[in-house]
Parts: C-alpha cells; structure tokens; sequence
C-alpha cells in the first residue's frame, strides 16, 4: 500500500449525505450500430414505437441474456434462439435500449495483449464532501483517460478509482495528478498482481426480488 499526500427506468437519484451515498460509476468505452438484420453493433439506439412494460417478460430476460453473451448477433438470429419471428424480435430489442436496459454494444479488449501492463487501484480521500467539490472531483475524473471506473463511496475513503497504464512511469505521473486535484487530501494505491475474475456481465442468472418476469 503506497500513500501520497497533496501538492431500470427510475431518474437518478439526487445525491445522497455522506454515510449514505450510492455508488456511481463512470466507464469510457465506444459502441457500435444495430440495425434491423444486420449485427448488434454501435452504441446509437434507434427510436421505437412500442415500449417496454413496467416489469420485463421471460422473453424480454432471454433477449438480454443472449445480447449480453452475445452482442453481435443479428437480429434473425436472436430471433430463433428466443423462439419469435424477427420483426417483433426487434421491436422489443429498441424498446429493451430506448428505456435503458441496454446501454449499448462494445467489443471487450484485452488491456494486457494492447500493451496496458499495469492496473492499480486508488483510493481518495478528500478535504470536503460539499456537493460542488465532489462534482469537481468527478469531472477532473471524466478527463483522466488512465481511470476506467470510478466509484463513491461510503465510510472514510470517498472514492475508488481503476486505473490502467501502459508502465510504471505513466502511472506514476498520473498519480501526482491525482494527488493535486481539487479538495484531494491523500491517495492510497495498491497494485494488482493477479485478476482471479473479471466479469462485466450483469448476473441475469439470479433475478432480483420484485424483477421477476411478467407472466
């Protein structure tokens, strides 16, 4: 542990005081287009005439199961493994994107195999919890290209960043940024040494109390 100090279809809900913040989270990432039968793709949704209902069917979980291990399809294909023809096949893939479940589509890139050897976690305390100083902690966050998540939370570290680099050196640049940031009072890192899992997907496998399929 290293310490450096300073040089669903709801709104969001508003922010919350200190102890009992939800956590928010910020990914880069670019997305491809989907279009009719062709393959899910770009992160574009196109605009639809039907919407999704309150509470999603067995046919509405399946889409998303399938899209999630799967985003390249195309939509005739998807079509045949949820067992309906396409056209409202893909009535309900816009409606599923229009209303938020699908936030896009986007190949996952080995960060390693690219050349980003490095992945460190970083830990920030601040000097205030204001809501204008978070605010501008967090857009400071936005422009950091190395910071691939950022999360806020409750207790005594106020957020929680993952950080790529392409070397030691880079990181440690960014590091003393970081530390000089506004309202930053100290920084903890901790290095990877090995991802025992690394899994993105949401665990449709175990349906949230309330969230079970319409009949």
């Amino acid at each position: 542990m290293q310490e450096t100090q300073p040089s669903a279809l709801g709104q969001d809900a508003a922010r919350k005081p200190r102890g009992e913040r939800s956590a928010i989270l910020f990914r880069g990432g670019a997305g491809h287009t989907y279009e009719g039968g062709r393959a899910y793709g770009a992160c574009r949704v196109p605009h639809a005439e039907s919407s999704v209902p309150a509470r999603l069917d067995a046919l509405d979980w399946k889409i998303l199961e399938e899209l999630q291990n799967a985003g390249r399809m195309t939509n005739v294909e998807l079509a045949h493994r949820i067992g309906i023809s396409p056209p409202p096949c893909l009535r309900r893939v816009r409606a599923l994107e229009e209303a938020g479940y699908i936030r896009g589509y986007r190949a996952l890139l080995n960060a390693k195999q690219l050349g980003y050897e490095v992945t460190v976690f970083a830990m920030v305390h601040l000097t205030s919890q204001a809501e204008v100083d978070l605010v501008a902690f967090e857009t400071f966050v936005r422009n950091q290209p190395l910071v691939r998540e950022c999360w806020m939370l409750s207790g005594e570290i106020d957020f929680i960043l993952k950080c790529v680099s392409p070397d030691l050196r880079t990181l440690q640049t960014f590091i003393a940024e970081l530390t000089a940031a506004p309202h930053v009072r100290n920084v903890k890192t901790s290095l990877t040494l090995k991802s025992s899992k690394d899994a993105p997907a949401v665990p449709l496998e175990i349906v949230p109390i309330g969230s079970q399929p319409a009949r």
